[in-house]
């Protein structure tokens, strides 16, 4: 017998999305906007931006409920929702900062970085992208959520459906890691 939408935890909900639930999704919706729109916004001050990122991502679990409820995906439904939410945050920062003019200023006025701090700047920042991609999931999932988002152990934990010593380790292998890729 089928729960009651009440009664069913986020994975069934977006298990029933993945089969065209509207109302599934509705309850999905009002259950995880609230908490998601505070996690946005404690990494994004403009509420437009915000707004634009929780429309991707709820437009996004709509079209990908399916890869969710069919595969056997490590984490809670929660956490799925979360990293959904942050790659649409990090394409709009990128959109941004693809928009955001150079003011004009006057040269004598102008500090203009050397040619070659410019390159070191984009080196470090696709070594450092590279030795993030180089972890395995597991250990960039909690090193994003305590580090980039923030989060407590306990709350890594949860959202990460793991134990708080897991998260622990994680992390700790995880900066490991990063230090000797970048060193």
């Amino acid at each position: 017998m089928r729960q009651s939408l009440d009664e069913a935890d986020e994975q069934e909900l977006v298990r029933r999305v993945a089969h065209g639930d509207r109302r599934a999704f509705d309850e999905l919706y009002r259950r995880t906007a609230p908490w998601l729109e505070v996690r946005l916004r404690r990494r994004c001050a403009d509420p437009d931006v915000v707004a634009d990122v929780l429309q991707e991502t709820y437009l996004a679990v709509w079209r990908a409920a399916g890869s969710f409820a069919g595969d056997a995906v490590e984490g809670s439904a929660v956490g799925w929702l979360w990293t959904i939410a942050a790659h649409r945050l990090v394409d709009a920062f990128r959109r941004r900062s693809r928009r955001a003019q150079v003011p004009q200023v006057h040269a004598a006025d102008a500090v203009v970085p050397a040619a070659e701090d410019e390159v070191m700047a984009v080196r470090v920042g696709q070594e450092l992208e590279q030795a993030l991609a180089a972890l395995p999931i597991e250990a960039r999932e909690a090193l994003r959520a305590t580090v980039l988002d923030g989060l407590s152990i306990r709350e890594t934990s949860v959202l990460l459906g793991v134990p708080e010593n897991t998260v622990k380790s994680r992390v700790r292998r995880a900066r490991i890691a990063l230090r000797e890729a970048l060193s």
